[in-house]
């Protein structure tokens, strides 16, 4: 238990940590792909999927949600197909994770590719002269040396996820105990007389996690790196 909230709050800041984490974890392999492609290949259409990637910070949040349920409603393009093997996103947990996924993305993949592109490209290139190929040089050179940059991004992705709203209650409503995170719970509780201690509660506990989110991504970033380093 989580003291000092109600049930109803405890139900929301649960659920708010479910969506984030899993957010987080089923876009982090993606993340990592799209940064690296970005920082390291050149190719037609590169600044079309950078423009993509980061599309949904500068789009009203009520637009992203509103093209998800286009395409992954039960009646929308690709969640028409979706339903038909069971899988559903519209108005469930899935569909706050997908969500959240989305508008957390840019924030992961911006990090992810400033570490990348600061890794100096003469140790990859040192890397394929012994005889590493594309696979090895990555897992051996880039990947570890880009970790801090991945764990911020990540840590990044996690705090947006917790805070997301607009495009989540667009694409999954505001079901309690389905889809009702910390961002809708305190909307939620702003509409009902006597919600605002409610409201309150949940505010100073989204502020001090998405605090304590931002503090731990800045330490294990520095710690990360001086590993790396060797120091």
């Amino acid at each position: 238990m989580i003291e000092g909230l109600s049930p109803d709050e405890i139900e929301a800041v649960l659920l708010s940590l479910r969506v984030a984490t899993w957010a987080t974890l089923v876009s982090l392999p993606l993340g990592i792909w799209v940064a690296w492609v970005l920082a390291r290949k050149e190719f037609w259409g590169k600044q079309l999927l950078n423009g993509l990637v980061h599309l949904p910070l500068i789009l009203p949040p009520v637009v992203t949600g509103y093209l998800l349920l286009m395409l992954f409603g039960t009646q929308g393009t690709i969640g028409r197909f979706l339903a038909d093997i069971g899988i559903v996103f519209a108005f469930s947990w899935t569909g706050a994770v997908l969500a959240a996924a989305v508008m957390a993305f840019p924030l992961m993949v911006r990090a992810i590719r400033m570490s990348i592109e600061s890794i100096d490209q003469r140790l990859e290139d040192a890397a394929q002269t012994l005889g590493a190929n594309g696979l090895q040089r990555f897992f051996i050179i880039t990947l570890p040396l880009a970790m801090p940059g991945i764990l911020t991004g990540a840590i990044l992705a996690f705090a947006k996820a917790l805070g997301e709203f607009g495009a989540t209650i667009m694409f999954v409503s505001n079901i309690p105990g389905e889809t009702r995170t910390v961002p809708s719970a305190i909307y939620s509780f702003m509409q009902v007389p006597g919600g605002e201690e409610s409201a309150m509660r949940l505010v100073v506990f989204a502020i001090l996690l998405s605090m304590a989110a931002l503090l731990l991504s800045e330490w294990l970033a520095t710690r990360v790196a001086r590993i790396v380093e060797g120091r």
